[in-house]
């Protein structure tokens, strides 16, 4: 049985760390609800900006290079990951949805590269050699701007035939206790699908008139569209690692207590036999006396 002072010492660390993780349980909670808003302040404008990409793509009639469908040899995979940890398996599970993607194009022969959004997508799949670029240290405090410039190289190389299809990989806000691994096509950019096209057919629907045409208007939105794809999942990534790491900070403080718990069991146990030890030794010496 260990001693008392190796318990005691032990329960003064695990309180220690209780306090720690339940700090970080309540930062994370604070900047959720910062990261969170942020999110939903940016889904009416996506929402909108959809809308009329529906519009406008549905009847689209020319070309346009970032709409260009081609046979598939090379597949550019965009990872979106936290820049920081101790949010439980919240990158783990976007590491591992891409490592399946791009085993996938592999086995079919197709060539695989990547583009990494945070440091610990960066970190993992920098001994890969497979990593085309990477944007470190930006997820903290990353603005439009910082997805714009992302989608431009992701464009320009597309543009250039230096890959055939781009995907997505990130975790879909759904809730506090949910984020959920997302694959998202972004090149080259479908016709968005309308809620509306559903029931057109049972009714009437109305054709725009745009000034300028509607192709010099597709000709500018496409970009902003990627734009706003890569920033919406960098916002859903920013809302979930924070949820994941209240969540992950939850349940190691709850840990911690029942540590603590077994341990002032043991230290009970320790300290109970030391006593009936001493007992025992005093009793023994007063029996030794009186013979």
């Amino acid at each position: 049985m260990p001693s008392l002072k190796d318990v005691s010492t032990k329960i003064v660390g695990v309180k220690k760390t209780s306090q720690i993780t339940k700090a970080m349980n309540m930062v994370s909670a604070a900047k959720l609800r910062g990261a969170q808003q942020k999110m939903e302040n940016f889904h009416p404008y996506a929402e909108k900006f959809n809308k009329t990409m529906a519009n406008l793509s549905g009847g689209a009639s020319g070309d346009y290079p970032l709409m260009e469908v081609r046979d598939v040899q090379a597949v550019e995979i965009v990872v979106v990951t936290s820049d920081r940890g101790l949010c439980g398996s919240f990158n783990s599970n976007i590491i591992r949805m891409a490592e399946k993607l791009a085993a996938k194009y592999e086995a079919d022969g197709k060539k695989v590269s990547y583009v990494c959004i945070g440091k610990k997508g960066s970190n993992y799949f920098r001994k890969t050699g497979k990593m085309r670029k990477d944007y470190r240290d930006i997820m903290g405090t990353f603005q439009m701007f910082n997805a714009r410039e992302i989608a431009q190289d992701i464009a320009a190389n597309f543009e250039a035939g230096e890959t055939d299809e781009v995907k997505v990989i990130y975790n879909h806000f759904r809730s506090v206790a949910k984020q959920e691994p997302t694959n998202l096509h972004l090149l080259p950019i479908k016709p968005v699908e309308s809620e509306e096209e559903e029931g057109a057919a049972a009714g009437s629907s109305g054709d725009y008139i745009y000034e300028p045409s509607s192709e010099e208007i597709m000709t500018v939105l496409l970009p902003l569209y990627m734009n706003v794809m890569i920033y919406n999942s960098m916002l859903q990534i920013g809302a979930g690692e924070h949820a994941a790491r209240m969540t992950a900070m939850d349940n190691a403080t709850n840990a911690c207590n029942d540590i603590v718990s077994e341990l002032t069991m043991i230290y009970n146990k320790a300290r109970q036999a030391a006593i009936t030890g001493d007992l025992m030794d005093i009793v023994g010496g007063a029996e030794a006396l009186k013979g």
